[in-house]
């Protein structure tokens, strides 16, 4: 019997296995984001350049050579506009200012032009729900001005109007209105810092093609879209009747996310998207009770992608699994789009966790990265995930900032664990973060995880994203494309791609299985004996057929 652990850049890999791999390699030739793998970076957890302990744009652009050779298409980088930081950007004073705390305009522009030069695309996020309440809009609202009409302001109910309008809760817990000196009340999905513009107002349109133009001037390659599913609300802003909203969201369609009117808004971002050169794209991220409904997103006169949250939430299950996946490749198909695979972002706890933390976690988010980086379509991978960072969870409740972890009833307010800056190197915190110190404490056991100390290492998990990322370019069945269910026992998953199958055991025991091609990719090492192979435990092969 004879044991393997297979890493694209051990040498029983490279020695057996890639030429055959050249020979077969294939570029696709149109759609880039279709199969695009995209790096999501966390501005201000990702790398600091000026030492005052947060990430900023400069920091990113000294690492972009980290994410050239990681292997990934594009970066997604989360806000860095003049704000208030009130949730983490999120909360937009100036669409068109680069926050002093990331840097100035000329940082993205070279950050633009750097990533370019290396072959990496970027996507940045625009935030069209709602403003900051200290954007000149509503700073002009407030003061009686006629922007009122450009933002959900109502009068309140009871006698006096001390009640608010409806009964709709903010995600972050708590009423989703706040009542204004002058005695009326604004809406805010989020934060109370967060006023929602009302999008039947022309010019809160015009502003953001406006917007976009500006970013697609300057070279940005697309847009992830926040909230793409809750610009419009239901006319007359009707109550629901019932409380703990913020766990209906996803589960069914609200009068304040999902509404149809939406899609007039994507439709039209598109023909503006397309008027530029260089296949520039909309992500949305929209949270839509089933699959077919999310579908509706990717249309082929909407936006390109959308995350897929369903993915996203998925129990370690086989049978659940196989049941997404499959209700997503055909959601997706149905419009002719390409699916989107993610484990990971910035408001979720990391997977590693999820899956049950520790050596279990571990190695369940191994096998899970081999599992959605073999589907078609296109993968996503949160910074840190390549790394197998698990989410922090003994924050200080001092050093909190998720603004969900104030209020309650809405959101668990626990996003900074997934937050925490990024261990780049040496034996103490920051690790390598930046000259100063980290706007999150890093625990002491991440000097192990840093970059620097996984590198070269074939057992550890940023070499095997390396190697699957670098597998996934090698292959052309893999990304945009078919796959087919082949016959498994119960806990095991494995499907076909051209030329390459992809096994997953999910199941806590190893499964004996025949041997059905050349290993190339595995999450753990694996047994061979004779015809048949011994897949441990929650492990994931990729066999060259």
């Amino acid at each position: 019997m004879t044991t393997y652990l297979m890493t694209f850049r051990g040498t029983y890999m490279t020695q057996e296995l890639a030429p055959t791999l050249r020979d077969q390699s294939a570029a696709h030739s149109a759609g880039w984001w279709r199969d695009a793998v995209i790096y999501q970076v966390y501005v201000r957890s990702f790398a600091d350049s000026d030492g005052d302990g947060i990430g900023d744009l400069r920091g990113i652009r000294r690492r972009l050579p980290y994410l050239a050779e990681l292997g990934v298409d594009a970066v997604w980088l989360t806000p860095f506009y003049a704000s208030p930081q009130a949730d983490g950007g999120y909360d937009v004073a100036d669409y068109r200012a680069v926050d002093p705390l990331f840097g100035d305009l000329s940082d993205a522009d070279d950050l633009v032009r750097e990533a370019h030069r290396l072959g990496l695309r970027i996507i940045v996020d625009i935030v069209p729900n709602h403003t900051s309440d200290q954007h000149a809009w509503f700073r002009a609202a407030l003061a009686g001005g006629e922007e009122r009409a450009l933002y959900h302001f109502r009068p309140g109910r009871g006698t006096d109007g001390e009640l608010p309008p409806n009964d709709w809760e903010s995600v972050f817990g708590g009423p989703a209105w706040t009542r204004t000196e002058a005695g009326d009340w604004y809406l805010h999905l989020f934060a109370s810092e967060q006023p929602d513009l009302d999008w039947n107002h022309p010019k809160v349109r015009e502003e953001f093609d406006s917007i976009l133009r500006f970013w697609l001037d300057l070279g940005v390659d697309g847009f992830r879209i926040d909230v793409a599913h809750g610009m419009v609300k239901a006319e007359g802003l009707p109550d629901i009747g019932l409380s703990e909203q913020a766990k209906l969201i996803g589960a069914q369609v609200l009068p304040f996310f999902d509404q149809d009117g939406v899609h007039e808004i994507h439709r039209s971002w598109r023909t503006l998207l397309d008027s530029y050169e260089g296949e520039r794209i909309g992500v949305a991220e929209a949270w839509a009770p089933s699959s077919e409904r999310l579908a509706l997103y990717v249309r082929p006169d909407e936006l390109h992608q959308a995350f897929n949250f369903q993915f996203l939430t998925c129990d370690w299950d086989a049978t659940a699994m196989r049941r997404v996946i499959d209700g997503s490749l055909a959601a997706t198909a149905s419009v002719g789009a390409p699916t989107t695979w993610v484990l990971s972002n910035h408001d979720v706890v990391r997977h590693t966790t999820r899956y049950g933390g520790g050596e279990q976690g571990l190695r369940r988010a191994r096998a899970a990265a081999l599992l959605t980086l073999a589907l078609p379509g296109s993968a996503y991978v949160y910074q840190g995930e390549e790394l197998g960072l698990p989410e922090v969870q003994d924050l200080p409740d001092t050093v909190r900032q998720d603004p969900a972890f104030f209020r309650g009833d809405g959101q668990d307010g626990m996003r900074d664990g997934c937050r925490v800056p990024m261990p780049w190197s040496g034996t103490e915190a920051p690790y390598g973060f930046g000259p100063g110190g980290s706007w999150l404490p890093q625990p002491e056991s991440w000097g192990r995880l840093s970059v620097a100390a996984q590198s070269g290492d074939p057992r550890s998990t940023l070499e095997l994203y390396r190697s699957a990322l670098a597998l996934r370019k090698e292959l052309p069945g893999l990304g945009d494309g078919e796959m087919e269910w082949l016959a498994t026992p119960e806990g095991v998953l494995s499907f076909g791609r051209p030329g390459l199958v992809c096994t997953l055991n999910t199941l806590a025991t190893e499964a004996e299985l025949p041997v059905p091609g050349r290993p190339v990719l595995s999450s753990a090492a694996l047994e061979f004996s004779g015809a048949a192979v011994r897949i441990p435990g929650e492990t994931c092969v990729w066999w060259a057929v």
